[in-house]
């Protein structure tokens, strides 16, 4: 891999959502309220060979999902992260061949769908999720084991 793979990897998927972050956060802290749901990646737990451009990018993201949660507390903000397992899209197709993913890797026995998100997503988003934060939550049916 080239080094700047590297940091085109980091820079996409940690300086973007810090910025994302940041753009937001001004609203956020003017109404003492709000939600931020990250995303993840189950490599993070699990890693994966030919990856770890990927899979550091995506720790940076867990790293300052937590960070950004207590740095946030106070103005009432939760930080949270949405961790999908190997997921049916669009993008995951153009990677690898779906129909060769080995589904004994999960429980469930399936890849999981675009669908499969919502709930957990609903749920960082909602009243319910009040005092949750610096939270990963885990959507792959079962693959990481704690």
């Amino acid at each position: 891999m080239e080094p700047g793979e590297f940091e085109r990897m980091l820079s996409v998927n940690v300086k973007g959502v810090w910025l994302c972050c940041v753009a937001v956060f001004p609203y956020m802290k003017e109404r003492q309220k709000g939600k931020i749901i990250n995303l993840a990646s189950e490599v993070f737990f699990t890693g994966s060979h030919g990856l770890a451009h990927y899979v550091a990018s995506k720790g940076g993201v867990v790293a300052l999902t937590r960070a950004l949660a207590a740095e946030l507390g106070p103005y009432n903000i939760c930080v949270n992260a949405l961790a999908p397992g190997f997921t049916a899209t669009e993008a995951a197709a153009g990677l690898a061949d779906l129909s060769k993913y080995d589904t004994s890797l999960t429980p469930l026995g399936r890849i999981g769908t675009p669908e499969d998100l919502l709930g957990a997503l609903i749920f960082l988003a909602s009243s319910e999720s009040d005092f949750v934060t610096g939270q990963v939550v885990l959507v792959d049916g079962g693959r990481v084991k704690h």
